[in-house]
C-alpha cells in the first residue's frame, strides 16, 4: 500500500515540476485576417506561421521590453470583423490571470475590440478559451486518487 502512495506522490510531483518549469520563450501564431482569411475564427493554422517571440524585433517605443505572451485581437469596425494574432509585449494573461477571459472595449463610430492575451502554452492564441493541458489533467487525477484513497481507508 505504501508503494502505491509513493508512486502517486512521484507522479504528481513530476507532473507539477513539468507545469511550473521556467519558460524562456513562447511561440505564437502570427497573422492578420485582412491578408489571410484563415486567421479569422474558426482559426485554420494550415497556412499560418508560428513565430518564436524571443526573436521578435524590439519595439522602438518599448526599449528593452521582450515579447513574453501571445495575443489575439478581434475587432469589429463598421460591421466587418478583423482578427490579428501575434506576440504580445505588455499586459497580463487574460483578466486577473485567467486566460478564459478577454478585455473588451467599445468605442465610438461602431468600433468593438476584444484583446486576449495568453502564456499557457505555445500557440495559445488560437481561440478565446484555452484547452486544459494533459499534464494538469494528470495532476488533478492524482490528487483525486489520493483523496479518494484517504477517504476510503
Amino acid at each position: 500500500m505504501n508503494l502505491i502512495y509513493f508512486l502517486c506522490f512521484v507522479f504528481v510531483y513530476l507532473s507539477a515540476v513539468d507545469i511550473f518549469k521556467p519558460v524562456s520563450s513562447i511561440k505564437c501564431w502570427n497573422c492578420r485576417s485582412d491578408s489571410d482569411p484563415k486567421c479569422a475564427d474558426p482559426f485554420d493554422n494550415s497556412s499560418i506561421p508560428i513565430t518564436d517571440c524571443s526573436v521578435e524585433e524590439e519595439l522602438k517605443h518599448l526599449p528593452g521590453v521582450k515579447a513574453t505572451m501571445c495575443r489575439k485581437i478581434r475587432q469589429k469596425v463598421h460591421g466587418e470583423w478583423r482578427y490579428y494574432r501575434g506576440c504580445a509585449w505588455l499586459g497580463e494573461p487574460g483578466i486577473g490571470g485567467d486566460e478564459r477571459y478577454c478585455l473588451m472595449r467599445t468605442g465610438t463610430y461602431n468600433v468593438f475590440m476584444e484583446y486576449c492575451t495568453c502564456i499557457s502554452k505555445d500557440g495559445c492564441n488560437t481561440a478565446s478559451l484555452p484547452i486544459t493541458s494533459p499534464v494538469s489533467t494528470f495532476i488533478i487525477s492524482g490528487i483525486l486518487f489520493l483523496v479518494a484513497r484517504f477517504i476510503i481507508l
